[in-house]
């Protein structure tokens, strides 16, 4: 499965090369998460160690998928392309349950300005019976900060990745192979 964000968080086109993410099922490693984007390094990298979490990574260059279910439960997943990363498990718009769980995440910084990110994401992460995503790119600082999105959120006054209502539908079924269906939604209940 592939996408990629060509629009801004309200609906205008991008000026540059779209963010691609693919996703790939990988019977023991979980999904596979690649993120093939321009590297703008604004904001400079955070003063956080490469392959940890970061606390506020959304303030720095980023990309974020989002899974959700229809009871507004949702796993955001956020890379940034100096190796850090950020996973949350919401219940409710922004209600964060936990945060900072580990990641596997490697990323390259390619000599063509852009830079590639892969990382998997453990199906006990995901809520049960997720039917809709969305992701998001951030850069930039100040008044040139830039936000887009795969499925942009028209007619709000400001970017808001919270809002459930403009994720489209997602086949996650397709993704998730049979020998991981009972692992769905474990990291949530422990």
């Amino acid at each position: 499965m592939e996408f990629k964000i060509t629009k801004t968080w309200n609906g205008l086109e991008i000026d540059h090369a779209p963010v691609v993410i693919s996703l790939q099922c990988e019977e023991g490693k979980g999904l596979r998460v690649n993120v093939q984007a321009p590297f703008f390094n604004s904001p400079p990298a955070p003063n956080s160690p490469a392959g940890q979490p970061c606390d506020r990574l959304w303030d720095y260059e980023v990309v974020e998928v989002f899974f959700a279910n229809d009871k507004d439960e949702y796993l955001e997943v956020e890379f940034c392309p100096h190796g850090q990363h950020l996973v949350l498990f919401l219940e409710g718009i922004r209600n964060c349950i936990k945060d900072k769980l580990a990641l596997d995440l490697i990323t390259t910084k390619n000599s063509n300005a852009t830079w590639d990110g892969t990382a998997y994401i453990p199906y006990s992460y995901f809520p049960h019976l997720v039917t809709k995503c969305n992701a998001f790119a951030i850069h930039g600082e100040g008044g040139n900060r830039t936000y887009e999105a795969l499925y942009p959120s028209n007619g709000l006054a400001e970017p808001d990745f919270h809002r459930l209502e403009f994720f489209k539908e997602i086949n996650f079924q397709s993704l998730v192979p049979p020998t991981e269906a009972s692992s769905i939604g474990k990291a949530w209940t422990q």
